[in-house]
């Protein structure tokens, strides 16, 4: 069913003659949307949003929109694209018509991510060491062992201060309900915080007045924290950080970039350092520089190719020893990957009632684990309703849409089940909420996620807001920019 917004009755023209921009067409068909209520009245926090948008000519908009994507080309803010073997370099595409969040709302979802980021270090340090949970069958060992994340010489590993999962971006949904529920955890390498940070700093120049009057958290100091979190596991004093990346041809090289410019530390690859005397030193002018802590943005097996993958060209050699001897800190640690499996997801309800005795503030999505038999059963036939996520797959790859996907490609991904079932999750369709997009010179809804950043250091800081990723392609639910999706600004209001 379709519902129009109501409409307010703001001027149509302006002396011009040009129309304003309106929301007064704009279809909910029957999604859970973000702005507006089934009923088609705006929702507690966009009043202020509205009322500025719509005293605007649909040109005016517009030429506000090709501004924030010509400042986002300006300032170099890309990603590479990888198909067939060559990479294309593309800004990440923005809608300026950010997704509003009341304050009682976030609260809870502080909560319920502190909650659940405290259980997963936990459960990551227990894996690594004593094995409890295994030894009390709430997580089966077989299935920790069969992890592809899961890296046996960090057994007996204690990172500094006993943190693993210093930087984490958990994916969240909103189904039709309105329930926000978590759709993945992101615990290795997360990426996209710069994407938020300068869609605040657009969100600046494209709607000034709004923001000041609508009373927005800022997320600008997310690099003070994150570099205050880095010292903090270091230990010492003054310690010298650095951001360690796989180097220039990196989908997220220029996140890499940026955080090291934004905190003032230096940008490095495997060139730039070196074990030496049972540290870890960085080349310089100068000579050889000890470095104290490392922001690694290259996965647990290329970090050192005596310890992992021997092929490894971008790791360290010996960093792994000089990590175990506590003469560096990494984050995050080495290890923590085997929580984003997402087989191991399916666990974390249980995994936050064993070490917290708590029921998850924030649930799950319902879904159906490939290596159980009852389950196995269910997907087979029933995989054209579902959704099949591979266990270590990520950006939309390695996934099946089963309401959109052909009979062949049904057949397909059962097959997969079958030779593999450990490496298979399935999951109901859900239509994520929408928020409206700026489509050409009019307003049509987009199917969005939201991956808010947790900081894990002298205590659990949650960013308030995070990228909200949206689905620029009509009718579409994959979010990820290598995928056509796009960014919006997340404003959280005090």
């Amino acid at each position: 069913m379709q519902y129009q917004v109501q409409n307010q009755n703001f001027e149509d023209a302006v002396s011009s003659g040009e129309k304003n921009f309106s929301f007064s067409d704009y279809q909910i068909e029957g999604f859970y949307d973000e702005m507006f209520s089934s009923d088609g009245h705006v929702r507690p926090g966009y009043d202020a949003f509205r009322q500025r948008v719509e005293q605007l000519t649909r040109q005016e908009l517009m030429t506000r929109q090709h501004a924030a994507e010509r400042a986002l080309m300006s300032m170099g803010i890309t990603f590479n694209v990888y198909s067939e073997g060559e990479g294309t370099e593309r800004i990440m595409p923005i809608d300026i018509i950010p997704r509003i969040i009341p304050s009682d709302e976030w609260a809870r979802l502080e909560r319920g991510l502190i909650q659940r980021i405290t259980a997963l270090n936990l459960f990551i340090h227990d894996l690594y060491n004593e094995q409890h949970i295994l030894r009390d069958g709430i997580v089966p060992r077989d299935l920790i062992e069969s992890s592809k994340c899961f890296l046996k010489p960090c057994l007996g590993l204690k990172p500094p201060k006993n943190i693993w999962c210093h930087i984490t971006g958990t994916d969240l949904i909103r189904g039709d309900d309105g329930q926000f529920m978590v759709l993945e955890d992101n615990l290795r390498c997360p990426s996209g915080v710069s994407y938020m940070l300068e869609n605040r700093e657009l969100s600046k120049q494209t709607f000034p007045e709004v923001l000041a009057r609508t009373g927005v958290q800022p997320v600008s100091d997310y690099p003070t924290r994150l570099l205050q979190m880095l010292q903090h596991i270091a230990d010492r004093p003054d310690p010298t950080v650095v951001v360690l990346t796989p180097g220039i041809y990196n989908s997220a090289y220029f996140e890499h970039s940026y955080l090291a410019q934004q905190m003032g530390v230096e940008l490095v690859d495997a060139r730039d350092l070196v074990v030496s005397g049972g540290y870890v030193k960085m080349r310089t002018t100068k000579g050889f520089q000890t470095v104290d802590v490392i922001y690694r943005r290259i996965d647990d097996t290329f970090l050192d190719p005596h310890v992992f993958r021997p092929d490894s060209l971008i790791g360290i050699p010996g960093i792994f020893e000089v990590y175990k001897k506590g003469r560096v800190a990494l984050a995050n640690a080495p290890g923590t990957g085997v929580a984003d499996d997402k087989v191991i997801y399916a666990y974390v309800p249980r995994i936050i009632r064993y070490y917290l005795g708590e029921d998850p503030i924030i649930p799950n999505v319902q879904t159906y684990i490939c290596r159980e038999a009852d389950d196995y059963k269910y997907v087979l036939e029933n995989i054209e309703k579902l959704v099949v996520k591979e266990a270590n797959e990520a950006g939309g790859y390695g996934m099946l849409i089963g309401p959109k996907a052909t009979k062949d490609e049904h057949e397909l991904f059962r097959q997969k089940i079958r030779d593999n079932p450990r490496n298979y999750i399935a999951q109901p369709t859900i239509s994520l909420s929408r928020v409206p997009s700026l489509i050409d010179d009019h307003a049509e809804g987009r199917h969005v996620d939201l991956r808010p950043y947790i900081l894990y250091g002298d205590k659990i800081n949650v960013i308030p807001g995070g990228l909200t990723r949206v689905a620029l392609r009509k009718g579409s639910l994959v979010v990820n920019s290598s995928q056509g999706g796009g960014g919006k600004d997340t404003w959280v209001l005090y």
